[in-house]
């Protein structure tokens, strides 16, 4: 017994040394790449002030709230996926929404059974239970350095003084303000004046700086109990919402073990479920696996991804949840032998038409480039992964007086009636289905690969494209390419149904496009871009770090900086 104990100690004792060797090989610098400028400098200036890769990413949560009210916010989610340099530990910290405790599975049903989608999307009846202030706050506590306080100043200070209207906040406003002009005091916080803002304008939200202030001052229960929620359940009800101060009493975050698989000798942690994310992407690396992609033309490379794209979509209506309501055959759909079967359908030379995988409506999907996501390393070696959002662009597009904070839309991303299509095409069946207290299931991908000499950082924003975008980047890295490269590539996608290949302006040629379509497959160019991705990578053979925001817009911020480690 006693001999058992004293290996048992040796081995504790060697695997603390190489923990602590691991984390003094930190870059020595920072790096940090965002969908704004502004929250990025949110970020770096918590590291000068000497938080860890936690800190910061609290900051840059809270700033984004604040800057970028079309992608995330207060009143949103979202998966921040960490990892701890000192001991190689990685979590994924779940504070995405949940539907309320009065929440009914035919909740958007009209008296003809169909989906009333304007119910689903628009007000406060589509808003679940917010988990981004809770994720903040247990963040902070268990894995930052700093006080809440210091954490959220950057974001207070934002919504006081105010931030210039870009053109992402521009473009996306225009698509929702014809809904956001029902609810006059939110209009007035977004359209001031009551028209579309002109880029530059000064958006100022005091209310918003209020709330983060109680946040900071007294913790959770600044925004989940006292005034705040007050205010919150209040105006939501006045509404015809469904939260209660019980809902917010009764919220979690959850700690989830994040989903791990390998590709090509590196290493992959990324989102568990209720993302569908890491499963799918993991799903569709098992299926092309024995295939050469980097020596195929540039048709047949497309050709077998979305094949693989379209069988992990599919599985994704049908197992996928929240894993605390539903049991997910995980080992199965990221088994090899689960993907070798899956692998006797596809044929390189003609596509599978999704009819024959299983049979539902052809719908078409809307595009989107609502979310955020950022990517962060610290000197330590520490990462930072999250993607967080409020669903549609500004959400449900309603404020409860008082608050400043925008109501997310996510209950739209349950199934609402089993194979009908969410706002993104996506179809759902009962491991989807709204109930009490149930996490929606959700696309977000933050992601960690990890190689022998290099690691990257990566996510994005796009709705249902996120996975295959994810999926594209993570490719890009493998085959050697830094972060300019990922966040750059022209995108296309398969999501199993509608059953086609969507490719952005220029992706493919003309030639490749006859290709394809010569294998079954059709082919639809959108008339625009789609996602905002963001990376940084680190070089531990150099030491040298990188970050890189996505072209598509011009608000990111990506930088690295030079901190001393702590």
């Amino acid at each position: 017994m006693f001999r058992r104990t004293r290996f048992a100690f040796a081995c504790l004792l060697l695997t603390l040394a190489c923990a602590v060797a691991w984390a003094a090989d930190g870059p020595g610098k920072a790096a940090v790449s965002s969908a704004h400028e502004l929250a990025t400098d949110a970020g770096v200036e918590i590291l000068e002030k000497g938080g860890n890769a936690f800190d910061a990413a609290v900051a840059v949560s809270a700033a984004l709230a604040v800057v970028e009210p079309e992608s995330s916010g207060a009143g949103g989610g979202g998966f921040w996926l960490l990892h701890r340099a000192s001991d190689d530990f990685s979590v994924m910290v779940d504070g995405r929404e949940t539907a309320p405790a009065a929440a009914t599975e035919d909740m958007y049903l009209d008296e003809e059974g169909g989906v009333d989608r304007d119910r689903a999307i628009n007000g406060a009846l589509a808003g679940g239970i917010p988990g981004a202030p809770a994720a903040w706050v247990h963040i902070a506590e268990t894995y930052g350095t700093l006080p809440l306080s210091d954490l959220l100043a950057p974001a207070i200070r934002l919504a006081e003084e105010g931030f210039p209207v870009d053109a992402k906040y521009q473009a996306l406003l225009n698509w929702r303000a014809h809904v956001m002009k029902r609810w006059p005091e939110t209009a007035a916080i977004f359209m001031p004046g009551g028209e579309v803002p002109a880029i530059g304008d000064t958006i100022r939200q005091p209310d918003l700086a209020d709330t983060l202030r109680a946040l900071a001052e007294k913790g959770r229960d600044g925004f989940y109990a006292g005034e705040v929620a007050r205010k919150l359940v209040d105006g939501v009800q006045a509404t015809g919402g469904l939260w209660t101060l019980e809902d917010f009493a009764d919220y979690e975050v959850v700690e989830r073990e994040p989903v791990r698989t390998s590709y090509r000798g590196y290493e992959l942690v990324t989102a568990a479920p209720p993302s569908s994310g890491g499963i799918a992407i993991g799903q569709m690396l098992e299926i092309v696996e024995p295939f050469d992609l980097t020596g195929m033309s540039r048709a047949d490379r497309v050709h077998v991804l979305a094949e693989a794209m379209r069988r992990a979509y599919r599985d994704r209506a049908l197992y996928l949840g929240d894993p605390d309501f539903v049991d997910i055959p995980t080992g199965m759909l990221l088994s090899e032998n689960y993907a070798a079967g899956l692998r006797t359908t596809l044929r390189l030379d003609r596509a599978t038409p999704s009819s024959m995988l299983a049979a539902d409506p052809d719908r078409l999907g809307k595009e989107s480039s609502d979310t955020t996501h950022f990517s962060l390393i610290d000197s330590q070696g520490n990462m930072v992964s999250a993607t967080l959002t409020v669903n549609l662009p500004f959400g449900a597009a309603y404020v409860p007086p008082g608050t400043g904070v925008l109501v997310n839309n996510e209950m739209d991303d349950f199934s609402a009636k089993p194979g009908e299509p969410n706002a993104y095409g996506l179809i759902g069946f009962s491991a989807n289905a709204i109930e009490p207290h149930k996490r929606m299931l959700s696309s977000m991908s933050p992601t960690i690969v990890i190689g022998d000499d290099r690691t990257a950082v990566l996510g994005t924003p796009g709705g249902s494209r996120i996975i295959t975008m994810v999926l594209l980047g993570i490719l890009d890295f493998i085959d050697g390419n830094g972060p300019e490269s990922w966040v750059s590539l022209p995108r296309f996608h398969h999501q199993y149904l509608p059953d086609e290949i969507s490719i952005e302006p220029d992706a493919l040629s003309d030639a490749e496009i006859e290709a394809l379509e010569e294998k079954g497959h059709t082919v639809t160019v959108r008339n625009r871009t789609w996602g905002n991705m963001h990376g940084v990578m680190w070089n531990r053979e150099t030491g040298e770090l990188e970050a890189a925001h996505d072209p598509r817009w011009n608000s990111g911020g990506a930088v690295v900086v030079d901190i001393d480690a702590k």
